[in-house]
């Protein structure tokens, strides 16, 4: 048996944290680790005391049919990475990983080629994370540095469909 290397451990920690999601659509895993321990999980789904879409069986970014990666202000779910992020303190984020991935609902395939929305971005930049692996497929990940994301937000680069 060939022993999986590190990050596809944390990003396969990720995708089994991704299926405790609520979302209709999809729903994503974040797992921070810094210095090889796991410093926090986060899933996406409404916040506590509210009902979760699967719950009520209504998503309004689907029955708009909005777009991915747009109109997020219409979910009912926090995202996975903010979740991981509010439930640990900062001091034990400092220059951590955070370990994305994202699941469809509807077949539970990998989705592919998701990045961190920019309001999920900034709270990374200000929890201390260094970077960002986001699962592609099985066998598959990005690393973004978020120092990057630092630089981005400097020059003030955002979008005008933002």
């Amino acid at each position: 048996m060939q022993r999986i290397d590190k990050h596809n451990y944390y990003l396969n920690i990720a995708e089994e944290c991704s299926r405790r999601g609520t979302c209709l659509r999809r729903n994503f895993g974040a797992v921070i680790v810094n210095n090889d321990q796991i410093v926090s999980t986060g899933y996406t789904g409404a916040p506590r005391g509210a009902k979760n879409c699967c719950d009520i069986n209504r998503c309004i970014r689907i029955e708009k049919k909005v777009p991915r990666g747009t109109r997020y202000e219409l979910c009912r779910s926090v995202h996975a990475e903010m979740n991981a992020i509010i439930h640990a303190a900062r001091k034990d984020m400092l220059g951590g990983t955070l370990y994305l991935c994202g699941v469809e609902a509807d077949d539970g395939s990998i989705v592919g080629d998701a990045i961190p929305c920019r309001l999920c971005r900034r709270m990374i930049i200000n929890a201390g994370i260094d970077r960002v692996l986001v699962r592609d497929d099985k066998a598959s990940y990005r690393v973004y540095s978020v120092e990057e994301w630092v630089e981005q937000e400097n020059m003030n680069d955002i979008d005008d469909d933002y």
